[in-house]
């Protein structure tokens, strides 16, 4: 028997009689609706419920939708996507005039916990996870798909949706699209995040210290990058802003609000230009992304430059409910915000040392105030090269590079002979390998 989930009439967003295509509310109810028809699809399959009795049809006529084909798995012959085309409804005559509904909506569904789809779906967790969802049969038919509507229709006028998994995939098809020139409008309900080790954490001082330093680390050494060349780094990625649709209780995706979160709070520091690039080369799973943003390649499939996050702030219970589709088009608590990516295009030697001296500066200030006595109980269980900037040893030597570095500037921008020969003497030879790092 069918859940009350399933069946439109029951849970669907019956009051959008008219949607108001300049309304996001109403557009992202629709975007949802259409990615529950395919989950409803599958189901459908699964349960051999056809015609009259086929609970999926009404997620889109609803909305004046027209399912126009249905994307199926090779490796276990599953829906799990859609390609809907939009009908004006006759009773607009100017409908198409003033309003801007998409003609086409790419869906795809996230993971079907049942015998015919449960080995399959959890097997692309699994290449997502690994960074490898690209290599995948579904990413492939849904990339093909996509490109083939873009072709029909121009990419304008397409829209893509998906859930949990089905989010991954249209996160990467999206950037896909970009890097051929087309931006496509993208709504991602709940896109999982793969966990951060730092998170496993329990103190949040700590959890906070070590953030910190690692994306001074992974930023400073970044923006050093290219010490005898200018970067030249593409924008496209930049311009391309998808919705996000997160919740702070669902594990699988809040780490996008700690990552958006912790970016902006580099930016505050003042030096924003090492902060958008820090979170992003701070873990194993985001240090290809600057080279990617130069055009090489864009790096892990979940990361991204910009995105519209609209976070639900309703109460939940429990996972099913945190993670859950309705919540999208049932609740309507929701914070808006947009992060916008700026990229840095080059940085002379002194800025370097600038950026260089002040987050340098950060860490010895930072780890300053975190509770050493916990830190040191607990030094063997985190180890980790973050950790170990913060303690002692590393950094002594982050003062004695902060000192020279400051020296430097210091001669740089008063260039005597006396302070030139200072600075020879003091940072010759082997000292002086050491402070270049």
């Amino acid at each position: 028997m069918a859940s009350k989930r399933q069946i439109f009439s029951q849970s669907g967003p019956l009051d959008l009689t008219f949607v108001d295509w300049e309304n996001q509310c109403h557009r992202t109810s629709v975007a949802a609706s259409l990615v529950q028809g395919v989950y409803i699809l599958e189901r459908d399959r699964q349960e051999k419920r056809q015609g009259p009795q086929a609970l999926a049809p009404p997620w889109w006529d609803f909305f004046h939708f027209q399912l126009v084909r249905i994307l199926v798995d090779d490796a276990d012959l599953s829906i799990f996507g859609a390609v809907y085309e939009f009908k004006f409804p006759p009773s607009y005559d100017n409908y198409q005039l003033v309003q801007n509904p998409p003609r086409y909506v790419i869906a795809f569904r996230g993971t079907v916990i049942k015998p015919d789809t449960r080995s399959q779906d959890i097997k692309l967790g699994l290449q997502f996870v690994r960074n490898r969802l690209q290599q995948s049969s579904r990413f492939n038919l849904a990339m093909e798909a996509v490109q083939s509507m873009a072709f029909l229709s121009g990419a304008t006028n397409i829209w893509l949706a998906g859930h949990s998994l089905g989010a991954a995939i249209a996160l990467l098809v999206g950037k896909n699209m970009v890097k051929m020139g087309g931006y496509i409008e993208t709504y991602l309900f709940n896109p999982p995040f793969p966990t951060d080790p730092i998170e496993q954490i329990k103190n949040h001082k700590l959890k906070r210290g070590v953030r910190f330093a690692s994306a001074i680390t992974a930023g400073v050494a970044v923006a050093l990058t290219g010490h005898h060349q200018r970067a030249q780094i593409d924008d496209s990625f930049s311009r391309w802003v998808p919705y996000l649709f997160l919740n702070p209780s669902d594990p699988l995706c809040a780490g996008y609000i700690r990552y958006f979160e912790q970016r902006e709070k580099m930016v505050e520091i003042g030096h924003g230009a090492i902060a958008r690039f820090a979170k992003q080369n701070s873990s194993p799973s985001g240090r290809n992304l600057f080279s990617g943003a130069r055009g090489i390649d864009f790096g892990a499939s979940h990361l991204l430059p910009s995105a519209y996050l609209t976070t639900n702030l309703s109460s939940t219970r429990g996972f099913n409910q945190a993670h859950g589709l309705h919540q999208w088009w049932k609740s309507k608590h929701w914070q808006f915000k947009l992060h916008q990516f700026r990229m840095l295009l080059s940085m002379n030697l002194r800025q370097r040392l600038l950026l260089d001296l002040a987050y340098d500066e950060g860490i010895m200030g930072r780890a300053s105030k975190l509770p050493k006595p916990y830190m040191n109980q607990n030094k063997d269980q985190f180890k980790s090269k973050e950790l170990d900037m913060i303690y002692s040893s590393k950094l002594e030597a982050v003062a004695k590079k902060y000192r020279r570095n400051k020296f430097l500037l210091a001669a740089r921008n008063n260039p005597s002979c006396n302070e030139k020969q200072s600075y020879k003497k003091r940072y010759s030879g082997k000292h002086r390998s050491k402070a270049g790092d």
